[in-house]
């Protein structure tokens, strides 16, 4: 069982990234459970979005100690770090989360900074952080990601996504 969690505030597309990755574990074979939770504010309060993926029944649909944990914000850091599996992997965006918590495994970088200046709009950090989460997490394939994605977003996103999945997926 896998476990994932990524949080930042609204209008970062957390919960979009957490649809896609489930959305290809399901399409690769897997059970896969999504769910999320968010402020009332639309943008800039808190949102978090958790998978579970399995390849037994899910019967408990809540992640206790997450795998793996994206964080787009200092808050979402703060949060949710004492979750992390102590096995586990904090993955941060660098520029967004300048107080680094004390954890032996973390990936920092400049997830945003990546979407705004390679693929052209921040509204990507999704996208890129969800490519470094495949990459990382190393259990789904790349090309059923890719067709999740593609069905997910407006077809006149479809290039720029992919560009911005391939850009996180390289990146580490």
């Amino acid at each position: 069982m896998y476990q994932l969690r990524l949080s930042g505030s609204g209008g970062q597309g957390v919960i979009t990234a957490a649809i896609i990755f489930a959305e290809a574990a399901v399409n690769q074979g897997f059970n896969a459970v999504q769910s999320q939770s968010y402020g009332p504010e639309a943008r800039g309060g808190a949102s978090k979005a958790e998978v579970i993926i399995d390849s037994n029944p899910i019967f408990h649909p809540h992640v206790d100690k997450p795998d793996f944990l994206l964080a787009l914000t200092q808050k979402a850091a703060d949060k949710y770090i004492q979750d992390l599996n102590p096995n586990g992997t904090l993955i941060i965006d660098s520029d967004l989360v300048p107080n680094v918590p004390k954890f032996e495994n973390i990936i920092s970088l400049p997830i945003t900074n990546f979407a705004v200046e390679k693929v052209g709009k921040a509204l990507f950090t999704n996208i890129v952080a969800l490519g470094v989460l495949v990459k990382v997490s190393n259990f789904l394939d790349f090309d059923t990601v890719k067709n999740a994605l593609a069905s997910r977003v407006p077809p006149a996103t479809v290039e720029q996504n992919l560009a911005a999945l391939n850009l996180g997926f390289g990146s580490v």
